[in-house]
């Protein structure tokens, strides 16, 4: 039995170039998204309600993808490759249909296939590192990984603001979406299909016979039923019972009607862990067992690291959907969408943006394997998770925009660490065989911080700061620092 072979950086690249696209077009959708659905006509209390399709999206696709990848070989075309390219083929359609849109509902229902499209794309990516690559390789896989999803989401970022300048038009009618959005996501579309054709012809996935070879069995197709048939089914009650509290607590007290999604997704969760524990008693092996099974059989490394990026998600939701009018109220003096202030300002968020996203990509070739060198990977991460929470909380004394600059850069050492430094410490500990379904199961705690944010923050904020929503980045600072206590209770990963 002998390892992989090593790759050169031109094989490391051509790995994950197809991220680079991909990242392009979260970035477009992370930076622009509030602005299309105020430009079409929602208010900012409405801002979490419209987003809840990208999170709920990636909740389902990501372990659903993660477990059928494991399990595809389509001969030349691999095991990855084939989601890659129908994701990327969807979400450059849903780019390209999205700027046409002129009704708040449209523009909502494209976010959800959007995003959709974009998680079918991408959750594999995670997966091909460990496919392709030595362990020995998997940390400098997963930075260069990172660095191409920084510069992505640079491009991505300063597309509105690029247009801009050179005179394409920033404002739009009110119910209109500006020029420079729209030929940024059309531009971006034809990017992202681009530059995961790249990947799909420039590698060569190792056939079930070589990954034999190199001592990986293929995936099984038994297993994680044994984990659920010794429980029982009474263990589900709990969630169930949770749900149905939550969302008649919602309906006693009129809170926001989005903790509804919430109640459901908690029964729905119970539910088919009892489908899943019943299917597993009677021998039988469906994809919902497979990946019911596969969650609650989380090794403990998993289960922990799960912990820290719930609370570093939950701030990075935050981020895109309040920094857009927190920088326009507070910094630009503007609360219209329509007004040129407004407009103005959304562009200013792209260059943040691009900030935080650039310093991902050196932070994450050199500043992150630098000191792991030093204090190993999970202090490496507290470190940097603390800088993060620093740049959030600055947003509640800064007042001027420039400045904004020097928060995205503690912000941006945070985002690169969170891009890299769990899947380095997790990727050689996950078996082959399972890869796939284990990154999607992993990003399941990507999703849910940022459906609870979605249902959640707006009747914190109602509650306790109407017509503040600077104070959000308060609860992004504190969840970062959460995150970062959480993590130095890790157990020394090599």
């Amino acid at each position: 039995m002998s390892g992989k072979p090593k790759l050169g950086w031109a094989g490391l690249c051509n790995v994950s170039f197809g991220f680079f696209g991909i990242q392009i077009g979260f970035a477009l959708q992370n930076a622009n998204m509030s602005r299309v659905f105020q430009s079409l006509g929602s208010s900012i209390d409405d801002l979490p309600a419209l987003w809840i399709a990208a999170p709920l999206t990636g909740l389902l696709v990501q372990p659903v993808i993660g477990h059928l990848s494991d399990r595809t070989w389509l001969g030349r075309l691999g095991r990855r490759r084939p989601y890659f390219l129908a994701g990327a083929v969807l979400a450059c359609l849903a780019l390209l249909v999205m700027p046409l849109q002129g009704m708040l509902l449209g523009a909502a229902m494209l976010l959800w296939l959007l995003d959709a499209s974009l998680n079918v794309a991408m959750e594999p990516f995670r997966a091909f590192v460990g496919d392709m690559l030595d362990k020995s390789q998997h940390t400098a896989g997963y930075a260069v990984q990172t660095a191409f999803i920084g510069a992505g989401a640079v491009v991505g970022s300063l597309f509105p603001s690029l247009l801009d300048a050179l005179g394409v038009a920033n404002v739009a009618p009110t119910g209109q979406i500006p020029d420079t959005v729209r030929y940024s996501f059309w531009a971006g579309g034809a990017i992202l299909l681009a530059a995961v054709l790249w990947t799909v012809l420039n590698t060569q996935e190792y056939s079930p016979a070589q990954m034999a070879e190199f001592g990986e069995a293929p995936a099984p197709e038994t297993g994680p039923d044994l984990v659920l048939a010794a429980r029982s089914p009474l263990g589900a009650l709990p969630w169930i019972s949770a749900g149905g509290v939550l969302g008649a607590c919602v309906a006693h007290w009129a809170l926001a009607k989005e903790l509804y999604l919430l109640a459901g997704l908690m029964a729905a969760y119970g539910a088919a862990l009892i489908a899943a524990i019943l299917l597993a008693r009677a021998g039988r092996t469906t994809l919902l067992s497979s990946v019911v099974g596969d969650f609650a059989g989380m090794p403990p490394l998993m289960k922990r690291l799960a912990l820290v990026q719930f609370f570093s998600w939950s701030a990075l939701f935050i981020m895109w959907i309040y920094t857009t009018p927190i920088v326009a109220q507070y910094h630009f003096g503007a609360t219209d969408p329509a007004s040129p202030a407004y407009q103005a300002a959304a562009n200013y968020v792209g260059r943040l943006f691009s900030i935080y996203n650039g310093v991902a990509a050196p932070a994450a070739l050199i500043v992150l394997p630098w000191l792991a060198r030093r204090i190993g990977k999970a202090r490496t991460h507290a470190v940097s998770l603390i800088a993060g929470a620093a740049g959030f909380g600055s947003y509640l004394v800064l007042r001027d925009p420039a400045w904004l600059m020097l928060s995205e850069v503690a912000i941006g050492l945070a985002w690169a660490s969170i891009l890299a430094m769990p899947y380095a410490m997790l990727a050689s500990s996950l078996p082959q065989s399972k890869l796939g379904v284990s990154m999607g199961l992993f990003n399941v705690f990507v999703v849910v911080p940022q459906l609870l944010v979605a249902t959640v923050m707006h009747t914190i904020m109602d509650a306790f700061f109407p017509g503040a929503p600077v104070w959000t980045m308060a609860f992004a600072a504190a969840t970062l620092m959460v995150a970062a206590m959480a993590t130095l209770t890790l157990p020394k990963v090599e």
